[in-house]
């Protein structure tokens, strides 16, 4: 991962407020819901149950823990740890052979390295999986990754999120919640990083998210650029009634 420049994020020249940027993966950064679906049926399938594109949906965005013993209860005779290794062999499998990107995030992601913004990619999925994905984007692309086996606490909860901002932390003085965008397509995602006291974009894909008050929701990150971001960001002043 490339070295983090804290002036560059401090005092960017094209947005001086917005200090970093937090990536989900799955549905955010790449298509790969479907990869995941077909993975759990074939997996079902394989103990001789029933599995259907409306279950999976149910489980986007949850850690694979949660997911798994899903999958336990609909037939699967396999451990927890077993399930997760499977599933993510055979998603990983599929994104070597393609990468489906989503609409606007390569893009995105080229104009934050070009801003010197931080970015961190907060997954639920394991690093095996994530490192196949950020391998396949240009070097710098992201300073930082928090994956679903480095975590005590997945998604819904805090913990990933959190990790990120401590590690951003670390490495930027004064960083500050209010000037970081979590960019998120499902409810889980949405709530752990909303939780963890980040500016939360909302950007549905495979399954909705309902409208929250406050909460900026997006359709796609087709055209969204620093600029989107930035007037995303609530100056203290203001957030004070200043």
């Amino acid at each position: 991962m490339p070295a983090l420049d804290p002036s560059a994020a401090a005092s960017g020249a094209l947005q001086p407020d917005l200090q970093a940027v937090f990536w989900d993966m799955d549905g955010t950064l790449v298509d790969t819901e479907p990869y995941w679906i077909a993975a759990e049926s074939e997996l079902v399938a394989s103990f001789g149950g029933v599995w259907s594109d409306e279950l999976g949906l149910k489980l986007v965005g949850n850690a694979l823990e949660t997911s798994a013993a899903v999958l336990q209860r609909a037939g699967v005779d396999l451990s927890i740890r077993d399930i997760i290794d499977r599933l993510i062999d055979a998603v990983t499998e599929r994104v070597r052979q393609s990468i489906p990107w989503r609409p606007g995030a390569r893009e995105l992601l080229a104009e934050l390295r070009e801003a010197g913004i931080p970015t961190v990619l907060v997954t639920m999925s394991e690093t095996k999986l994530a490192t196949e994905v950020v391998r396949a984007l240009p070097e710098g692309s992201f300073h930082y990754l928090v994956t679903g086996d480095m975590v005590s606490h997945g998604k819904p909860h805090p913990e990933p999120y959190q990790r990120a901002f401590d590690w951003l932390s670390e490495r930027l003085p004064g960083a500050d919640k209010r000037c970081v965008v979590a960019l998120e397509d499902s409810v889980p995602g949405v709530a752990s990083a909303e939780t963890a006291g980040l500016v939360t974009v909302a950007i549905p894909h495979v399954v909705p998210v309902p409208p929250s008050p406050g909460r900026p929701q997006w359709d796609s990150l087709a055209g969204k650029g620093v600029s989107d971001m930035e007037r995303l960001l609530v100056p203290a002043s203001q957030e004070a009634g200043v």
